[in-house]
């Protein structure tokens, strides 16, 4: 066995994305990083081989996709992607090299890959190959901690394919194994299981504490090969008779391509240490599965015909296994309540989504599925969460100073893990850990020892990268834009959006982005339409209605001020107007109200119309940038509703709510305000935005934000897609000796964030962003200027 040891500043265990995303930030902030994985590509769950699609907060808000790293990546892979998402079982390896080639062009990181980590090295303690067993004292597997204080010097690794150990020596490592291995021989404590009720008070927690886990999951797609595809399974597949297993359990085979998440299975076995058994009883259930779909279900067998199995995935994803007790135990209380804590570096918003223990061998999936995803039932009513911020506190290891934690092993309960386990939040903890590890090494204190000043300066950091904090502000007295003096060549003031309306914004043609057809958006319960203000008084407003009865209805109708786009309360406050609306027979009609009230220029008021279900109020045909709409699901609260889309609305005076000072918000997408310039539609393309200083600066670094890619989750975008919102082409000029020169041109762009390096720093009082192209959209548009010298 060859034996190598190397130095780095920082050692990331585990390529999933939380590992992938930590790894990237760390080393691009100038870390000597060194990421290991124990498999041929990056990705974990997400992989081709594993193949479980990105779900994060956008699945249940709007505008809330996560950005920063993972954003960057998702939105490069869609544009060089031929395949369309289906969920789980369709990725293939245009993701796993999206991902190793963004490891590949980035300076200081080291990837050893197919590289297990068998050891750890402490201080003082030596090598540690095994850990001292856990006991179910509580109910839930429980080791404490070995020892307090303790700090690791290296991780020892085996390269599988190579005869070789690897002894990886760092200031810095961060666990993002998914198990908790390295934590787990490096002493710290940690749990497994289920928390019960009376210990925190969790409503999600079970009655009585135990050992049960969410289960593990394999994948398999089946493709359309256009003539009969006969299917025989083996002796020792599982076999189903019984519809009622399928269809009254909630295993309904919606999709014949696959993307079943049901093909889970946990409790009775333990999914770390039965891993191989759980695999291969999850291939037996598949291909019974397949069997059932293929040859026994008369719902689906003749339909199936032509599709053959194409993969059947062989590596089964992880959902739960160790927690890793950190600084702070994350609740489910710290989650229903969004506690705004002061080191909040990442943040979440699927919902509560605690699997049934057991998976295929209980009596029901899922919860949810089970009850047939009722959008207000009482179970969906207690699970939908967010979007609630995620402290730094539970990303650091209460029992090893240097060793921080990214992804489903976090210092959380087992009620708190369904929601925060999803890959999409899990990138944003890895992208956070990374950055803390930048900053010990600048500040030289270890991330447990932060002052609020280091806590700061990482949130600064990660907003400056692409990421959002629903409780940081941006506070970067570096930024020279936010010095300067905004003004536009045009700026859009709306009036309103109508189903007549035809837009290319955010991918409105895919698969979960379809407007329900006028005349099917009956007034089931109370619906809102967020409207972005812009104006210091809201005279009128109108309404499309369509009265599918024969006599007129009076409606009513409320205009209320809402904090921000995920205020969800139902009635906020004392309504700004309130009036009932007479809606003739038929339709649609646009029904007039003279609201005559003062509001608050700059923030968000939501129109508002009750229940009733003999009145539609239809989508607009287009999508107005940070216009979303809600439903009243119960016990004074609303939910997102459909997509992301906007309701048909009008509004007198037009209202400024995309002028060219939103670009120093310091909020890089729709949450108090619009915080976007959208220049006027009717007006061709170049347009441009321009900073002006009272004096000049040295600017040696210019960064942009673009809109695009934030309304709906990943799963919403086609192949080879470009948003059409974001600048194509566009030109940076900054005025020096009496004319505009230009610093740098770009085409072809479709990413959400640049920052350019000037190859000189320039000395200018104005400078310009000129858009000539975007990829489809008529305005040019730009969420945030900054300026660094």
């Amino acid at each position: 066995m060859k034996t190598l040891t190397e130095d780095f500043d920082v050692v990331v265990c585990g390529g999933g994305l939380a590992g992938f995303c930590a790894a990237l930030a760390a080393a691009r902030q100038g870390a000597k990083t060194c990421l290991v994985h124990d498999r041929p590509v990056l990705g974990g769950n997400s992989s081709s081989e594993v193949r479980v699609t990105p779900h994060g907060a956008a699945a249940f808000h709007a505008y809330a996709r996560e950005t920063g790293i993972l954003s960057e990546l998702l939105i490069e892979e869609r544009a060089r992607n031929h395949e369309t998402i289906f969920e789980n079982g369709w990725t293939n390896s245009v993701w796993d090299l999206t991902l190793y080639d963004a490891a590949r062009v980035t300076p200081l990181l080291t990837l050893r890959l197919n590289t297990t980590v068998v050891a750890v090295e402490l201080e003082g303690a030596g090598r540690v190959s095994a850990a001292p067993p856990a006991t179910a004292r509580f109910g839930y597997l429980h080791r404490p901690a070995v020892a307090s204080g303790a700090k690791l010097t290296a991780v020892v690794a085996r390269i599988a394919n190579a005869e070789t150990e690897l002894v990886l020596r760092a200031a810095l490592f961060v666990d993002c194994t998914g198990d908790g291995l390295v934590a787990d021989l490096a002493g710290c404590e940690w749990r497994m299981g289920s928390e019960g009720r009376e210990e925190l008070g969790e409503p999600h927690a079970p009655a009585a504490p135990s050992r049960d886990t969410m289960g593990n999951s394999i994948h398999f797609r089946a493709r359309d090969i256009g003539r009969p595809a006969p299917f025989t399974p083996p002796d020792w597949a599982v076999k189903h008779e019984d519809a009622r297993y399928f269809y009254e359990q909630g295993r309904k085979p919606k999709d014949l391509r696959g993307g079943y998440w049901w093909l889970e299975i946990g409790v009775p076995w333990d999914t770390i240490h039965d891993a191989e058994d759980i695999r291969h009883e999850l291939t037996r259930h598949t291909l019974g599965v397949w069997d059932w779909i293929k040859n026994r279900d008369p719902l689906t067998r003749e339909a199936a015909a032509n599709y053959a199995l194409d993969w059947i995935g062989q590596v089964p994803g992880k959902r739960e296994s160790r927690r890793i007790m950190g600084r702070h135990l994350l609740t489910e209380q710290d989650i229903q309540n969004k506690v705004a804590f002061a080191d909040e570096i990442a943040f979440g918003g699927w919902f509560l989504d605690l699997h049934t223990p057991g998976g295929l061998l209980a009596p029901t999936s899922e919860p949810a599925s089970a009850e047939g995803y009722k959008p207000t039932s009482d179970y969906s009513l207690k699970s939908y969460v967010g979007p609630y911020g995620l402290p730094l506190r539970s990303l650091i290891a209460k029992d090893v100073d240097n060793l921080l934690l990214a992804g489903r092993n976090v210092s959380a309960t087992h009620a708190a893990l369904g929601t925060v386990r999803v890959m999409a939040t899990t990138a944003l903890m890895g992208q956070a850990v990374g950055t803390a590890c930048a900053q010990s090494l600048r500040c030289g204190r270890a991330p447990g020892a932060f002052t609020p000043a280091d806590v700061g300066a990482v949130q600064q950091r990660l907003l400056r990268d692409g990421c959002f904090l629903p409780n940081v502000a941006t506070a970067d007295s570096t930024d020279l834009a936010r010095r300067a003096r905004v003004t536009a060549s045009s700026e859009v003031a709306f009036t309103g959006i109508g189903p007549e309306d035809r837009g290319r914004h955010e991918g409105l043609t895919f698969w979960s982005d379809q407007a329900v057809p006028l005349g099917r958006e009956e007034l089931h319960a109370r619906r809102g339409q967020w409207i972005a203000l812009g104006a210091d008084r809201v005279d009128h407003l109108e309404v499309c209605l369509i009265n599918l009865t024969a006599e007129p209805r009076r409606v009513p109708a409320w205009l209320v001020a809402v904090d921000h786009l995920w205020d969800y309360r139902t009635e906020p406050g004392t309504p700004l107007a309130a009036a009932e609306l007479l809606v003739p027979p038929g339709g649609p009609h646009w029904i007039h109200w003279p609201v005559g009230v003062a509001v608050n220029p700059g923030g968000y008021a939501r129109l508002d119309l009750g229940r009733d279900p003999q009145i539609c109020w239809p989508t607009a045909g287009a999508i107005l940038p940070g216009h979303m709409a809600a439903y009243d699901m119960g016990h004074g609260r609303m939910r997102r509703y459909g997509n992301g889309v906007t309701l048909s609305f009008r509004i007198a005076p037009a209202q400024h709510a995309f002028g060219p000072s939103q670009v120093l918000s310091g909020v890089t997408r729709p949450h108090r305000a619009t915080n976007l310039w959208r220049s006027d539609p009717a007006l061709p393309l170049p347009q441009w935005l321009e900073l002006t200083w009272g004096a000049p600066h040295w600017i040696a670094t210019i960064e942009l934000t673009f809109p695009g890619h934030l309304v709906r989750e990943y799963h919403a975008y086609g192949p080879f897609y470009r948003d059409a919102q974001c600048p194509r082409d566009y030109t940076l000029e900054a005025w020096r000796d009496g004319a505009w020169v230009r610093l740098l041109e770009v085409e072809g762009n479709y990413q959400r964030q640049r920052r350019h390096e000037l190859p000189a720093p320039v000395e200018t009082g104005r400078l310009r962003v000129i858009v000539s192209a975007t990829n489809g959209d008529p305005s040019a548009a730009i969420y945030e200027v900054r300026c660094y010298g």
